[in-house]
């Protein structure tokens, strides 16, 4: 089972748009990926899931992010849910969903609980260097929130872009609204450089090693 930072597995996938080599195919155009697995097609929450995220994804787009599905389905499958989602609620689903009908990326994955023959309710982010940033996991009833996920997305690119970690909420924090925090002090200079920047107006701080800042 991968965990966060490592690099996602090299492989190729079938889809509803053809065969796609992960995370290559995302990664040459310097583009982001969520993959995200369903227990199955047909399904009531699937179908929410799946209408929520075509509703979001020029949103994940415009953040350079590609949003591509899974579940042990064969494709067929997955095209005729497809066709019904677009005929019966109007949505034309615009990315590509994986028939992993042999279940081998979703065992190297660790999509598959304990006694299922199912994919769980998973999310990996993948950045545009093949890297696992972050995992999410639902269990079968409950349906994920797509606009967490672009939160999370927009939290990620922000900490890679500012240095800074993001708090809880975050552009909406209850104590420091959209600011990012500065990373805490690791040595005795570092806490003397903290006060100076405090001191000029650059940061402020709770204590030395809770400091934050403006972004823009």
């Amino acid at each position: 089972m991968v965990v966060i930072g490592e690099k996602f597995p090299e492989v190729e996938v079938n889809t509803t748009f053809g065969k796609i080599k992960l995370p290559e195919h995302f990664a040459k155009e310097g583009k982001w990926f969520v993959l995200f697995s369903h227990p199955a097609d047909f399904t009531p929450v699937c179908t929410t899931e799946f209408y929520g995220m075509q509703k979001r994804a020029e949103e994940f787009r415009k953040l350079g992010v590609e949003p591509i599905g899974l579940s042990v389905d064969q494709v067929f499958s997955h095209l005729k849910w497809a066709e019904w989602i677009k005929e019966t609620l109007r949505e034309e689903i615009s990315f590509p969903i994986i028939a992993d009908d042999r279940g081998d990326l979703a065992e190297a994955l660790g999509m598959i609980p304990s006694g299922s023959t199912q994919t769980a309710r998973a999310v990996f982010v993948v950045d545009d260097k093949g890297t696992i940033r972050a995992i999410i996991y639902y269990p079968a009833e409950v349906g994920r929130d797509w606009d967490e996920v672009i939160r999370l997305v927009k939290a990620l690119k922000t900490s890679d872009e500012k240095g800074v970690a993001l708090p809880h909420k975050w552009p909406n924090n209850e104590l420091i609204g959209d600011r990012g925090i500065v990373p805490p002090a690791g040595t005795v200079e570092q806490i003397k450089e903290r006060e100076e920047a405090k001191a000029k107006g650059e940061i402020e701080c709770y204590d030395w090693w809770f400091c934050h800042k403006k972004l823009k």
